[in-house]
């Protein structure tokens, strides 16, 4: 398994990310990870549909909120062929928690708390603090990773733009 040294920062201070880095082109790791009430989901379910991916370190975090609040708004313009996942290691139930408090009921929240398979498998497993790094992915229908963002520091925001294009380009 591999490791990047200082691939990301959190407060300036450099942080490892464990796991083969996936790059655009290549499909996207079909891994398993857990709903809100405990059932498994497996990403290669989303095939057919064109799938952002919003990666958070955890919901109950001020930049991760915006995050998926923003990513929950701009569903509607998106229409019924792309969806959004945001995938933490926060466990299930607090995800459930989360949505319901914030309102969020576009964006589909998984949990890759258990073996953290997500973020071995896509490279963004924090080392230090087993948590994802925040990044935004988009996969295409046929499972084929079209954009990737790694934010590089975790306490930023990334940049929606390009990823909401790259959606939108696959529909």
């Amino acid at each position: 398994m591999s490791e990047r040294k200082g691939a990301i920062t959190m407060g300036g201070m450099p942080l490892t990310l464990i796991g083969d880095e996936v790059k655009v082109g290549q499909k996207a790791p079909d891994v398993e990870l857990l709903t809100n009430d405990l059932a498994p989901a497996r990403l290669s379910s989303y095939l057919g549909k064109v799938v952002i991916i919003s990666v958070v370190p955890s919901l109950d975090t001020g930049v991760c909120d915006i995050q998926t609040r923003r990513f929950n708004a701009e569903a509607a313009g998106l229409g019924p062929d792309v969806v959004i996942l945001t995938v933490s290691m926060d466990l299930p139930f607090a995800q459930k928690r989360w949505c319901g408090q914030a309102g969020v009921d576009q964006v589909v929240t998984l949990s890759d708390h258990r073996e953290a398979a997500f973020g071995l498998a896509y490279g963004l497993l924090i080392k230090e603090l087993r948590l994802l790094a925040r990044a935004v992915l988009v996969v295409d229908r046929q499972g084929l990773l079209r954009y990737s963002q790694l934010v590089p520091e975790v306490g930023s925001e990334p940049d929606y733009e390009p990823a909401l294009a790259a959606a939108r380009q696959l529909v």
